[in-house]
């Protein structure tokens, strides 16, 4: 029987996505939302799950994030 890690991660969707701006001068929220995603540089690309909640953490900071086709 395969993990549930193993068959979750390779059929669910994954977007990519940009850390282009930089948060310096932003809220203290912008900046842990970034964090939160993983992403630690600038023009940094992580990949996630497609899900509405990652989405909406995207949508949260627009100006400091890209979703990358």
């Amino acid at each position: 029987m395969p993990r549930r890690s193993e068959t979750t991660n390779e059929s669910q969707p994954k977007i990519r996505i940009q850390y282009y701006r930089s948060f310096i001068a932003a809220p203290k929220t912008h900046k842990s939302i970034v964090r939160s995603l993983g992403l630690r540089k600038l023009n940094q690309i992580v990949e996630r799950p497609d899900s509405d909640a990652m989405r909406g953490a995207v949508a949260k900071v627009p100006h400091l994030l890209r979703i990358v086709e």
